[in-house]
């Protein structure tokens, strides 16, 4: 519908892109107000008049049109009110279809999306939910607009952390305790060598020598760290499969160890690369940023060479139109001195290619999470007593739910990733179990709540087949119209979240339409005896089920059909 009302705009009005129009097109925060509005106001420039004439100008330039009721000026907007019957028939087409949402703007097109990138030898914490849940949403999202998405798991396997640990190993540790306590003993020892550092700053040039050897080939060196890594993916999976996450790569930064000469090379022949301090590095002062470090004094790499060779690696090998990297908001100037580098290489698509999505912190109670100190809440403990407090209240408000643990997973796991996804991605994130598992309010669980009341209504509606038509003049409530208002928002919400980077556009859009379908079923009795009736609000039910349910889906998020 809204397509239709961009069209006849287009037809009556010069200097406007179509696209622009469908984009400016709003919905009136009032139902007195019309259905849709258009606000006038940047065509003024263009035509150079009032924008209240202009919207004057286009009611009469598009006259009478059969499917609408009405266009109001009001000061700078046009509000078109369309035929309740055309406008529900519309509606409900458009929505009851397998592709509803779907797009093909991304055709023929790769998206690389870098996210979750777990440090090997520390355990996934609950900061690293963000990367993660951020980067799996997105590719939901791209994918749905047609993209083909490329997931990239970017493991920090390679750096002289793994220097410090195996420092830490050899003195503190042992192979029984590693082995009986895996991941949690690495982290200790991990914490055990910063300490020790602090009081003996030597064994920070002990563990660059030990680096430098894995930079070398040792073999010794290499051995231990290749054990860590093992250690490290079988938590990290794990943990994966709880979240029903997967990559098409687990590329880590170990894997471009021996593309980085080549970067090298490729700086020094641009004339980029500058000694300082004696490490070689490319001098960003005219870009106001320090300069990016190519390799450190002793000769090694460092994560800035690693992360060049992995973009001239993937733009070689997947010839990606976008490469999005899911990293925390720290980490904006090196990713700008990295695309920086890129560019000045002569290559003018890292401006628009490129591109650094960042988000914020995630704390407990205001404390900012930290590995190195210790103050770390591991992610799959997060998971694991999200689902048990959820079977808690389960059982207790649903005591006869059949398969109560796997819904409890569902909801469980849905409630955490839920309450980081609903916040925009910028902003901090404070984790509070009331709050996460709340089946009231702007949650996870009552909008899983509202799809599993759609699946019961629908369920007792015997007599309802969505394949069949409906009589579409029976649907007049209010409230009805304006659950489909929300309802043929999705394909424009896909989208607006595609281009903000922002899952949260979603997750709220998720939320409006649970509130507009509760208040619906509030006001309007639905399973009624007039067979033609019911069918026609059981298929708004059923509209709301699929619409709910992929949007939930799009977040990564399962919806339960009982709770």
């Amino acid at each position: 519908m809204k397509e239709k009302i961009a069209q006849l705009i287009s037809n009556n009005v010069e200097g406007i892109e179509m696209s622009d129009i469908i984009a400016s097109i709003e919905i009136p925060p009032r139902p007195d107000m019309g259905d849709f509005a258009f606000p006038c106001f940047r065509l003024a420039k263009v035509l150079r008049k009032a924008p209240n004439m202009i919207a004057a100008d286009i009611k009469e330039a598009i006259g009478d049109v059969d499917f609408i009721e009405k266009i109001d000026v009001a000061g700078a907007y046009l509000n078109f009110y369309i035929k309740k019957d055309v406008f529900v028939k519309t509606m409900i087409e458009a929505a009851n279809t397998d592709d509803f949402g779907k797009s093909d703007i991304g055709e023929g097109q790769t998206i690389c999306i870098d996210y979750s990138s777990p440090n090997v030898a520390k355990n996934f914490h609950v900061g690293h939910l963000r990367t993660t849940i951020i980067g799996n949403s997105l590719y939901k999202i791209y994918s749905k607009l047609g993209y083909n998405v490329v997931r990239i798991n970017h493991l920090g396997d390679w750096g002289t952390q793994f220097g410090k640990l195996i420092v830490a190993y050899k003195a503190w540790g042992s192979k029984e305790a590693v082995e009986k306590d895996g991941i949690s003993e690495l982290m200790k020892l991990y914490v055990k060598f910063h300490e020790e550092a602090d009081k003996n700053p030597e064994l920070v040039d002990e563990a660059r020598a030990w680096f430098n050897k894995m930079e070398n080939g040792d073999e010794e060196a290499l051995s231990i760290w290749q054990w860590f890594k093992d250690i490290s993916l079988v938590e990290y999976k794990r943990t994966y499969n709880l979240l029903g996450m997967d990559f098409d790569y687990y590329l880590g930064e170990s894997f471009y160890r021996d593309k980085c000469q080549a970067v090298v090379d490729k700086v020094k022949a641009a004339g980029l690369l500058k000694e300082s301090e004696g490490a070689m590095i490319v001098d960003l002062s005219d870009y106001d940023m320090a300069p990016c470090i190519i390799t450190k004094k002793d000769g090694s790499s460092i994560y800035a060479t690693r992360d060049l060779a992995a973009i001239f690696y993937r733009k070689d090998t997947y010839h990606f139109s976008k490469c999005l990297y899911v990293t925390g908001q720290e980490q904006k100037l090196h990713f700008a001195q990295v695309f920086k580098v890129v560019e000045l290489l002569g290559n003018e698509w890292a401006k628009d290619q490129l591109v650094h999505i960042p988000y914020g912190l995630v704390s407990l109670e205001g404390a900012k999470l930290s590995t190195r100190n210790g103050n770390i809440i591991y992610a799959e403990d997060i998971l694991k007593d999200a689902i048990a407090k959820s079977l808690e209240i389960i059982t207790e408000k649903s005591p006869n739910l059949p398969n109560k643990e796997d819904v409890a997973k569902k909801v469980g796991v849905g409630a955490v990733l839920f309450n980081d996804l609903y916040n925009q991605r910028i902003k901090d994130v404070s984790f509070s179990w009331d709050k996460v598992l709340n089946f009231d309010g702007e949650t996870g669980p009552y909008v899983q709540y509202t799809h599993a009341r759609c699946c019961s209504v629908v369920r007792l509606a015997e007599s309802f087949d969505p394949s069949k038509p409906v009589n579409y003049s029976l649907i007049t409530e209010q409230d009805a119209i304006e659950l489909l208002k929300e309802i043929n928002r999705f394909p424009s919400v896909i989208k607006d979240a595609a281009d903000k980077y922002e899952p949260s556009v979603v997750a709220r859009y998720a939320v409006d339409v649970a509130q507009a379908f509760n208040k619906f079923y509030n006001s309007t009795r639905i399973n009624v005896d007039d067979v033609e009736l019911k069918n026609a609000r059981v298929m708004l039910t059923y509209l709301t089920k699929n619409t709910i349910s992929e949007a939930l889906n799009l977040l990564g998020i399962e919806a339960p059909e009982a709770m």
